[in-house]
């Protein structure tokens, strides 16, 4: 008989399961909540996305892509997956990429304010060079120079420090910053170690995933 095996039954291989996993309503496949979208019925029965996971009463999840949450408006998953009648606005999608949008720029400005958020090429190059900075952002229509500069301090950042590259994110044109900090666009800025520089380092991932965009999170 097999080691662990009873007699009369066998050895029976069972998954294990994360904690705390959720099921996406459109692919059913299981995920942590940090990589899905929570949505919920508001009381006027419209969905309306949990971005921070505090709202009250049954929730669904959708993967955490702009395409996924296309596709649950689409088909129509939202009031199944909620046994309920629900509003849902046709442009949910959009909505919940504005939000990520706002989250980021707000997170950029709380860092910036508490000196994790450096901007100008000098200075980030510094940043990169010194081990400090835990990303990079390019405005998306940097000159190549500029990129290809900090893309060369990175390199040699991770070399000598036998790390991997630290992230690198194009998420937004000079133009489309300016519009949206004023004064404090960029076209090169770094995130810096601590809690804000964090936070900016993670929403710029959740964006950069909810695009589904190969060049956002590249250089």
């Amino acid at each position: 008989m097999r080691p662990g095996a009873v007699k009369g039954f066998g050895v029976k291989k069972v998954r294990i399961e994360p904690v705390n996993d959720r099921m996406c309503i459109v692919t059913r496949e299981r995920d942590q909540p940090e990589g899905l979208i929570r949505f919920v019925a508001g009381p006027d029965g419209s969905i309306v996305p949990d971005l921070r996971l505090v709202l009250p009463g049954r929730g669904c999840w959708v993967t955490a892509e702009r395409e996924k949450i296309d596709l649950a408006v689409k088909r129509k998953l939202f009031g199944r997956a909620l046994k309920t009648d629900v509003t849902v606005d046709p442009n949910l999608g959009e909505m919940v990429e504005r939000r990520l949008v706002d989250s980021l720029l707000g997170m950029m400005n709380m860092a910036r304010k508490s000196g994790q958020f450096i901007t100008g090429s000098g200075k980030v190059e510094a940043a990169v060079r010194s081990g400090s900075a835990l990303a990079l952002m390019h405005a998306t229509d940097a000159a190549d120079d500029g990129v290809r500069k900090l893309r060369q301090a990175n390199t040699a950042q991770a070399m000598g420090e036998k790390e991997e590259e630290i992230p690198v994110f194009r998420l937004f044109s000079a133009d489309e910053l300016t519009r949206a900090i004023g004064d404090g666009a960029f076209i090169h800025a770094a995130a810096l170690a601590g809690q804000a520089g964090e936070g900016v380092v993670k929403r710029a991932k959740a964006l950069a995933r909810y695009r589904n965009d190969p060049q956002a999170g590249t250089d």
